[in-house]
């Protein structure tokens, strides 16, 4: 059963690496990576059903600050790219002089 559940957590990060990859938009991109957390939180379930519980809750508690602070960053990305390009569109953002 555990090597079920991980094997879907596996399957469920390399769908978000590949979203996130196609994405061309940030709402996109938070979507791909939001998915990518929920498949790091699969992968703790197995933890739960051994000896180690206890390193296992604060695996978790990491893992949920984590995932609070990467949605705050890319929300406040979602706002300043609105604000400043009027869309959320990927193609807008220049790096280096470089067009993305």
């Amino acid at each position: 059963m555990i090597a079920y559940i991980l094997a879907l957590s596996v399957i469920i990060l390399l769908m978000g690496y590949l979203s996130a990859i196609s994405a061309r938009d940030v709402v996109r991109l938070l979507i791909s990576l939001e998915l990518m957390f929920g498949a790091v939180f699969l992968s703790l379930i197995p933890l739960f059903t051994t000896p180690l519980a206890l390193e296992a809750g604060g695996m978790a508690v990491i893992t949920i600050f984590t995932s609070a602070s990467e949605l705050m960053v890319l929300i406040a990305a979602i706002i300043i790219l609105d604000r400043r390009f009027r869309s959320i569109s990927i193609d807008n953002v220049k790096a280096g002089g470089d067009s993305l």
